[in-house]
């Protein structure tokens, strides 16, 4: 079993979400793109919404399909991918 420290092992996030139960990757919906519980609302397009000022009360009612868990693990998923970038050494 790998380590906590092991970043393929490290889906959860500070509040123990893990995105695998509700982030789903299909080709042939959204080109591929992460997607919510295999419905057609993409990751970024949560992400989207949130970074536009919608607070997440204001997402669900728009889209009654979401559940509050589904925000935070599109969080989860955009906190891990972040990890994952590789850094850029500075000059």
């Amino acid at each position: 079993m790998a380590s906590p420290a092991d970043p393929s092992e490290r889906v959860r996030g500070n509040q123990g979400m893990d995105y695998r139960e509700r982030i789903t990757i299909e080709p042939g919906k959204r080109s591929g793109k992460p997607c919510i519980r295999g419905m057609r609302i993409t990751v970024s397009d949560v992400l989207d919404y949130l970074a536009s000022g919608m607070s997440e009360d204001e997402i669900l009612a728009e889209f009654p399909d979401l559940e509050r868990d589904d925000i935070r693990a599109a969080l989860a998923f955009a906190a891990e991918r972040e990890r994952r970038l590789m850094s850029v050494p500075s000059a």
